[in-house]
């Protein structure tokens, strides 16, 4: 059963987390589908630029990252010190960024 994240998450025993997200129903993320000849590669990128936003918004520092046809990983450090810094309006300012789509 699936579990809140702020009961997975503790900055006391680490900042370091792994994550993994997978497709199913031979979905891709890239590559190409032998059966119908699709090729899904221009998505590598996409789904890159979106990490890498993500990280500049938010305190998170991309530590590692892979991107396979089917699944990918990503090793992250969340950046307390940064985040505890930021006021009320820097926190809100940064969730418009990305919810306005301004980056």
């Amino acid at each position: 059963m699936p579990k809140p994240g702020k009961t997975l998450v503790s900055l006391d025993a680490t900042p370091y987390y792994h994550g993994v997200s997978r497709c199913v129903r031979r979905a891709f993320l890239r590559g190409e589908d032998e059966f119908t000849g699709n090729s899904y590669e221009h998505r590598r990128q996409w789904i890159e630029d979106c990490l890498l936003e993500l990280a500049s918004i938010f305190s998170i520092d991309l530590c590692a990252y892979t991107v396979m046809s089917n699944y990918y990983h990503v090793t992250l450090h969340i950046n307390s010190e940064q985040a505890l810094s930021w006021s009320v309006l820097e926190v809100v300012e940064h969730w418009h960024l990305k919810m306005n789509g301004l980056r």
